[in-house]
């Protein structure tokens, strides 16, 4: 089996058997071969600046706010400009390409959430934006109850870039499968509004689809002020999330 052949093997194994959606492997999309060394070290330095300017204020930090933080850092390191094509690349992609059908929510690689719009949820070190988002987390609050609490709130670039590569590293370059999984960069709604919930104490259950067979899923569905955006089946071309809620403005 060549190289390419086990990696769509490889890639179906690890996304535990999501891949019937994706039945015909020749449309996966993957990094190409000469990019998998600077994508790893863009990775690795994206990891190292969240830890340097602390998990909170990294759901918020702008790429040039990033970039600075990694040239001011020996331990991180200055991207060299292979490393910052290859992250505009991703960005600038037609996610339609990968299979991911949603909108572009941002248009610029450099879009900078606005610190005077958003509040810190207090002991979830998560960001929400002022008005409805705050508005409707609240209200779920008071009728889903304590055991409710907030998982992921506002991204930014930046944040949605972090989670959507650790994916691509995951399914060993598959760009394809890791949209089905997670928005690429520029296309996720939790750059202008929406936001996860999930159980207390459950962990990373609360992003499979075991979230939808707790109670506090049940409540949520009953309440007639939220929506999910990825449902089963839906038109984005993303896995069920149970746990995301459409901000309906």
């Amino acid at each position: 089996m060549d190289r390419r052949g086990f990696l769509k093997m490889s890639t179906i194994m690890a996304c535990g058997g999501i891949c019937d959606l994706y039945a015909d492997t020749n449309r996966y999309k993957y990094l190409q071969d000469h990019e998998h060394k600077d994508f790893a070290t863009v990775f690795r330095k994206l990891k190292l600046i969240q830890r340097q300017v602390g998990y909170g204020n990294f759901n918020i930090i702008s790429f040039d706010e990033a970039i600075k933080t990694a040239k001011r850092y020996k331990h991180i390191g200055e991207f060299s400009i292979k490393e910052l094509n290859l992250m505009e690349k991703i960005f600038y992609m037609d996610a339609a390409t990968l299979g991911f059908y949603g909108k572009r929510t941002v248009s610029e690689i450099t879009h900078k959430i606005d610190t005077t719009k958003v509040v810190k949820i207090e002991n979830s070190g998560h960001y929400l934006f002022k008005g409805k988002p705050k508005e409707d987390y609240e209200r779920i609050l008071k009728d889903v109850g304590p055991t409710l609490k907030l998982t992921s709130g506002v991204r930014s670039v930046i944040k949605q870039s972090y989670l959507f590569y650790g994916k691509v590293m995951r399914l060993n370059g598959n760009l394809s499968l890791a949209s089905f999984n997670i928005a690429p960069p520029g296309y996720s709604y939790h750059t202008i509004r929406d936001f996860d919930v999930g159980r207390k104490d459950w962990g990373y259950a609360n992003f499979t689809s075991r979230f939808a067979t707790t109670k506090e899923f049940s409540m949520l569905r009953r309440l007639k002020y939220i929506s999910m955006r990825y449902g089963i089946n839906n038109s984005y071309g993303v896995r069920f999330e149970p746990w995301h809620i459409k901000v309906i403005l």
